[in-house]
């Protein structure tokens, strides 16, 4: 325990670590840049006044690591930010505001990230059924015509985007059988019935890519373990290949897999940008594309902020899962 301990605590201070180097090229990428940069951020429509008022706000005056101080401090205690008649008290953790929308950052992602939850949710459901149920059929029945039709079709996964994937289901599903209408998103609350039914499609476009990667991953992991001396020992006591295959070889692949899953995830969540925009979903990745557009600048640097965060817990939470699954890194 107090191995899995040290291990852990190293993981969170490397994650912190990795959070405090993101924030600082985000920053410097975004805000230290050749031009007007309260102009930008400020939007097109702007005033002199108020691309001043930007300015200031910004500290743009200031060198660069007290205005970079200045943004850490609204990421932890807030920030206050004049309207033009008043002054709007920005609660941390503030990511900015918009100057085109007059809203908050923090708040705009809040009420994208249930969307988005509720796509990456679901569509892990299915690729993990679907990929690791196929990467067990695939490595059990390896060396047969199942085997290697199962492998095309993992490769076929891999490379099809899923853009192809998304448009074949909604003209198969939605236009020719007509099975179910056009998705549009419905809150969980509202109707939790027509929120499942609606985001099918989106959950099975995202999940039969993902699904592939977990497939080779599962098949290449159960291999590895099928061809280890103790599993034909098991063979020769006259062990069932169907036990041999639930209790030790899947056994050996679940760590890769929790691994892998939890990199997926959170990778997942800020990165569906394709599936949310083919299928109208208002989550994290249609308004980072919509904040592009745009040049919505403060939102664009809160959402990459947010994916970037994601994606670091995500990796810290995997390596968290494998070492839980598999004492032996714990031990290196």
């Amino acid at each position: 325990m107090n191995a899995l301990t040290g291990f852990v605590l190293r993981r969170v201070i490397g994650a912190v670590v990795t959070l405090f180097a993101l924030s600082v090229i985000i920053y410097v990428v975004f805000y230290v840049t050749p031009g007007n940069v309260a102009q930008i951020t400020c939007g097109p429509r702007c005033s002199p006044v108020q691309v001043h008022q930007v300015a200031q706000q910004l500290h743009l005056d200031d060198p660069l690591y007290v205005r970079y101080w200045h943004f850490l401090q609204g990421l932890f205690v807030g920030q206050d930010f004049s309207t033009g008649t008043s002054v709007e008290h920005c609660s941390a953790p503030c990511l900015g505001q918009s100057y085109q929308t007059d809203q908050q950052v923090t708040g705009i992602i809040l009420t994208r990230l249930p969307v988005s939850f509720s796509l990456v949710l679901g569509a892990m459901v299915i690729w993990l059924l679907l990929g690791v149920g196929t990467g067990v059929l695939s490595a059990w029945r390896r060396g047969r015509f199942s085997e290697r039709a199962l492998t095309a079709l993992t490769l076929a996964g891999v490379a099809t985007p899923v853009f192809v994937i998304g448009l074949v289901l909604m003209i198969v599903v939605c236009g020719e059988l007509q099975l179910l209408p056009f998705p549009e998103y419905v809150n969980f609350t509202d109707d939790p019935e027509q929120w499942a039914w609606n985001l099918l499609l989106p959950w099975l476009s995202l999940a039969l890519i993902e699904s592939a990667n977990f497939a080779r991953l599962t098949r290449a992991s159960m291999l590895e373990t099928l061809a280890d001396d103790h599993i034909r020992t098991f063979r020769a006591y006259g062990v069932g290949e169907r036990a041999i295959i639930a209790r030790h070889a899947l056994r050996g692949a679940t760590a890769s897999v929790i691994a892998l899953n939890a990199v997926t995830f959170g990778s997942a969540v800020g990165g569906a940008v394709l599936t949310e925009t083919l299928f109208g979903l208002p989550g994290v990745g249609q308004e980072l594309v919509h904040a592009v557009k745009v040049v919505d600048l403060p939102v664009v640097v809160g959402m990459v902020l947010v994916v970037g965060f994601f994606v670091v817990l995500a990796n810290a939470v995997a390596d968290v899962l494998y070492a839980v699954a598999d004492r032996r890194v714990v031990l290196a």
